[in-house]
């Protein structure tokens, strides 16, 4: 074995047989405790702790240290960057750094270009519910919605009417802002569009005095919302960029969810409706005509001599809408009635349909 050896076990402070949770978990508190950038932090302890790290959370290079000592090579190497773009193995930290910093973040903002985020506004939903023949036919509803909205004053501009552009102070004209963000793996610079004139590099003079120069307010705006013939309970109509507004970007979504009330006769059955129709005894035996409501109206219905309980009588283009000008079916269920009481007449006359084995 090597001499001089660095003992890893002993500056993370954890036995030979700890695990690899252990020794994350170590790294983790002793990385917060030495880092340079916090008060009474050590950079030479952090360096230690770090090249520790690097080591014992990689198998390989654990077994090799175990075997060979600190003296193998694979100590004190800095931990660079994968292939993919993104650190090497050796740097685990569950995304944030041990100062605290989002380390996708940052890494996202620095393979991306420095592009950064794109600001979009805060997507809205809202329930509504319908009648069942609502749901069937369509409907147009109007909803009052408080959200952050494109001022109409301006039309979102941020300026009075007549008023000319200014460059803009907050990032010298250029549109785009360069940020530094420390973290122990050194400084890293982003850069993104100005929030204060959203990239443009001027801003307005004179600031809409309805919203301040921002081109968003606070507002209840309504909308109309037209519930398409045949939605079905729980789908969901999505209205582009009628969400909440964001100043010099684009606005988010409204969506409208749909609760469809239940009928007290109808159903539906995919794009059939189905309904339940009680029959006398009498007439499912010799047959007649029903009037029955539909949603469409009242309709005759044709009841076959004979018909069997639970058979179904369809009614062909009295269901939900399939497509273009085409619907499905309404399916009626027949439930033949039994009375409860006979009278002496009708007892004798089923005693009579009984001998001819009916």
């Amino acid at each position: 074995m090597a001499t001089n050896r660095k003992d890893y076990y002993e500056t993370l402070g954890v036995p030979k047989n700890a695990s690899q949770d252990d020794i994350k978990k170590a790294f983790h508190k002793l990385a917060h405790k030495y880092h340079p950038d916090k008060k009474g932090g050590d950079e030479a302890k952090f360096k230690e702790v770090n090249e520790a790290y690097q080591i014992l959370s990689d198998n390989k290079r654990r077994a090799e240290y175990d075997a060979y000592g600190s003296t193998f090579g694979g100590g004190g190497q800095g931990a660079g960057f994968s292939a993919q773009g993104g650190p090497a193995s050796g740097w685990d930290f569950g995304g944030f750094g041990a100062d605290g910093l989002d380390l996708g973040d940052i890494f996202g903002e620095f393979f991306n270009g420095g592009q950064g985020k794109t600001r979009r506004g805060r997507d809205i939903s809202v329930d509504i519910q319908v009648s069942f023949a609502e749901s069937i036919f369509g409907v147009t509803r109007n909803v009052l919605i408080s959200k952050v909205g494109t001022c109409e004053a301006c039309s979102g501009s941020g300026a009075e009417a007549g008023s000319k552009k200014v460059e803009c102070k907050a990032c010298g004209g250029k549109g785009r802002i360069h940020e530094t963000k420390r973290s122990f793996l050194g400084a890293f610079t982003s850069v993104h569009d100005c929030q204060t004139c959203g990239g443009s590099g001027s801003v307005p003079e004179h600031p809409c005095k309805t919203c301040g120069g921002h081109g968003v307010l606070k507002k209840t705006e309504e909308i109309s919302v037209a519930v398409p013939a045949g939605i079905q309970d729980g789908e969901m109509i999505r209205l582009s960029g009628r969400g909440e507004a964001v100043p010099h970007s684009m606005s988010g979504d409204l969506y409208i969810k749909i609760h469809v009330e239940r009928h007290q006769q109808f159903r539906r059955e995919g794009n059939n409706i189905m309904m339940d129709l009680d029959v006398k005894l009498s007439d499912a035996l010799l047959g007649t005509n029903y009037k029955i409501q539909t949603l469409d109206g009242e309709i005759t219905v044709g009841i076959p001599a004979g018909v069997s309980f639970g058979e179904l009588l369809r009614v062909r283009g009295k269901g939900a809408p399939v497509g273009q000008g085409k619907r499905g079916d309404l399916l009626i269920r027949i439930i033949i009635r039994t009375p409860q009481k006979l009278s002496k007449k009708a007892r004798e006359l089923i005693d009579k349909l009984k001998e001819e084995g009916v």
